[in-house]
């Protein structure tokens, strides 16, 4: 699945980095288990994408064209793909910090 966007914004991060603690997008790529995409009888040009992480966790990520003769399926999960991503990131963000607090070796 093309992360073009979201490789960009993790290659931005990594050159501003300065400690050894940052959440990367291969780390969240490699806590995803699975990937499936929906797509609404009553919205057939909206792309739902469910992204099971390896805990179970499930995040869904969205994607739909204004003029539904816009639609293209191939980016349509793409930019489903990407949404559901980018709202692990602060998941990702959160437990990094919680492990910090508590000392735990990152």
């Amino acid at each position: 699945m093309g992360m073009e966007s979201l490789q960009v914004t993790d290659a931005q991060s990594a050159r501003v980095q300065k400690t050894p603690h940052r959440v990367s997008l291969e780390d969240i790529s490699a806590k995803i288990q699975e990937v499936d995409y929906v797509r609404p009888s009553l919205e057939p040009t909206m792309t739902i994408c469910l992204v099971k992480m390896q805990n179970g966790f499930i995040v869904i990520g969205k994607s739909a064209p204004a003029d539904p003769n816009n639609f293209d399926r191939e980016l349509g999960e793409k930019f489903a793909f990407e949404d559901a991503v980018r709202q692990i990131w602060p998941l990702e963000g959160y437990a990094l910090r919680e492990r910090l607090l508590a000392g735990e070796g990152v």
